[in-house]
């Protein structure tokens, strides 16, 4: 059976990505050429055609896309895998409504696939939990998250 792919979001996906989520962000590393992963959570779908995500403005990620923009955003949810094809940029250097130095990066999708293996589904999503001041953490979220729709 030939893979089906999407070039934009479907509205599940979307609705998932209204709010902060572990996603992984793979891009090809400036100096080696390899395959390169990174775990984010300040990410955000303004439209099924696009994604948004915050990053520290010192990170090696905004190095990697500059040299090479093509990237690809892995999603677990909806009961499956996602690899999430596109296009990388970065739309504001220095988030000035955030306290940190954060870089917001948008994705322009080219393809969305499921990349669930055969005769399964995901059944528990991954979870995480902020490890500092829980507070400071939910108004840096809030922040940050803000920040990202306004755009």
């Amino acid at each position: 059976m030939a893979e089906t792919v999407a070039q934009s979001l479907s509205e599940d996906l979307f609705a998932l990505l209204q709010q902060e989520r572990f996603v992984t962000l793979g891009t090809i590393d400036h100096e080696t050429g390899a395959p390169s992963i990174s775990s984010l959570s300040w990410v955000y779908a303004p439209s099924q055609q696009t994604i948004r995500f915050a990053v520290d403005n010192r990170s090696r990620i905004l190095t990697n896309i500059a040299k090479e923009p093509q990237v690809v955003l892995h999603l677990i949810g909806a009961g499956s895998s996602y690899a999430i094809n596109g296009r990388a940029a970065v739309k504001v250097e220095r988030m000035e409504e955030v306290p940190l130095k954060l870089a917001m990066v948008e994705i322009s999708i080219e393809a969305v696939r499921d990349v669930m293996f055969y005769g399964s589904r995901i059944s528990v999503e991954p979870q995480y939990e902020k490890t500092y001041d829980k507070k400071a953490a939910a108004k840096l979220d809030n922040q940050v998250m803000t920040a990202l729709r306004k755009a």
